[in-house]
């Protein structure tokens, strides 16, 4: 498969030069994919008092996945830069490149309970990177490069998500500044991406099939917003419940359009319906456990049921992909 989004859940053990000048940064996709899996697990073990084992298992495959895309794509750097920089003149991968960063701060919240210093400095490091990327793809998107209404998707929702994210490890470490930043800008994003997404999907030609799994993405921003919003006040106050309820909306809608889009022959794009999953399993089971809520404890179970289907079917497809050499192949 030759599109926008490759197959692939992880590098093979060797990828020949010719492979790896095709390996694309939406590899990073499938690490949040693993780092949400890891979050919704843990959410689903405290709320049933379960041994901590499928979490951390997510977690451990997680680094490993990780560890491997980023040595391909900085092997990539080194040896075809021409290939990084044609990415980031994508109109579609550019939006991929936070992906990186949401990544480590994913995996720096997965480690702050283990190794609260090691994760201190992973989560700044994704800060930095996390800040620079969101100012370094809007000011593409506003620059002298004519985008077209076909370019835009839900996709481009990921620098936005990215920013939300810095505030759930970010106030257990103290950094509350920062973290109320990040919060406000992931936010302000959102809303102006989510008119421009809602326009593009209502008054022009239907997504191509490759981009139809990213729909799944518009959960994630009012998913994530939620987790921060309560991580900053503590509370489940009037704008928590319009963020959760909010996630609730799309997750229906997207419901909707799910039978139709597991169709689609399989692309790494597919990766997109797993960490907005994620997102929604544990903004639920926060919910109920702030709140008392059994209707949203049931919710949060549920959801990880379909979380736990989805990823062993992206798992599945994946692996056949790479059995059949569909990966890292040129456009």
């Amino acid at each position: 498969m030759t599109d926008t989004t490759q197959t692939g859940a992880a590098a093979p053990a060797t990828v020949p030069h010719s492979q790896l000048e095709h390996f694309p940064v939406t590899f990073f996709a499938i690490v949040m994919g693993m780092t949400g899996l890891s979050l919704a697990l843990s959410a689903l073990e405290r709320a049933y008092g379960m041994a901590p084992v499928g979490s951390v298992l997510a977690y451990a495959a997680s680094i490993l996945i990780f560890g491997l895309v980023s040595v391909f794509y900085v092997l990539k750097a080194m040896r075809y830069p021409a290939a990084v920089r044609a990415e980031w003149n994508h109109p579609v991968r550019l939006a991929f490149f936070p992906a990186i960063s949401i990544s480590l701060l994913l995996i720096a919240t997965l480690t702050l309970a283990r190794a609260p210093a090691l994760a201190e400095a992973m989560w700044l490091i994704g800060v930095v990177v996390q800040g620079a990327l969101t100012i370094a793809v809007i000011s593409g998107w506003i620059g002298h490069r004519a985008f077209q209404t076909p370019h835009l998707s839900p996709a481009w929702f990921i620098p936005a998500v990215g920013n939300v994210i810095v505030p759930i490890a970010g106030v257990q470490m103290g950094y509350l500044e920062v973290s109320w930043y990040f919060l406000s800008v992931g936010l302000i994003f959102w809303i102006v991406l989510l008119t421009l997404v809602m326009n593009r999907l209502i008054f022009h030609d239907p997504m191509p099939g490759r981009l139809q799994p990213t729909l799944v993405i518009l959960i994630a921003p009012p998913a994530v917003g939620f987790l921060a919003w309560v991580s900053l006040t503590g509370q489940i106050d009037a704008f928590a419940r319009i963020l959760m309820n909010g996630a609730y909306l799309f997750t229906l809608l997207v419901a909707v359009q799910l039978p139709r889009i597991v169709k689609l022959p399989f692309a790494l794009s597919f990766w997109a319906l797993s960490f907005p999953f994620a997102a929604v399993t544990v903004a639920s089971f926060l919910y109920a456990d702030r709140t008392g809520s059994a209707a949203h404890h049931l919710f949060g179970t549920v959801l990880a049921g379909v979380l736990l289907v989805i990823i062993a079917a992206l798992l599945l497809r994946t692996l056949r992909a790479i059995r059949a050499d569909e990966i890292c192949r040129p456009e």
